[in-house]
C-alpha cells in the first residue's frame, strides 16, 4: 500500500473506532468499547506507517536529486 493509503485507511479506522467506542459507552457495551479502542489505535498505527512510508520516499527522492545534481 502506499503512504496516502494507509493514511485513509488508518483516518477511517480511527474514526470508526471512536464511534464504537463512543456506541457502546452509551449502550452499555465493554465489548463494543473495546473493539473501539482496538480499532481506534490500529487507525493510529496505520496512520503512523503512512506517514513512514512518505518520509522514506521523500528522503529517497532527496538523496537521489543530489546524487544526479553531482553528475
Amino acid at each position: 500500500m502506499g503512504s496516502t493509503t494507509d493514511k485513509i485507511k488508518g483516518t477511517a479506522n480511527e474514526a470508526i473506532g471512536k464511534a464504537k467506542q463512543g456506541i457502546g459507552e452509551a449502550v452499555g457495551s465493554d465489548r463494543l468499547q473495546g473493539e473501539g479502542a482496538i480499532q481506534e489505535v490500529k487507525g493510529k498505527g496505520q496512520k503512523a506507517l503512512g506517514d513512514a512510508k512518505e518520509a522514506t520516499k521523500d528522503a529517497v527522492d532527496k538523496a537521489a536529486a543530489a546524487a544526479n545534481k553531482n553528475l
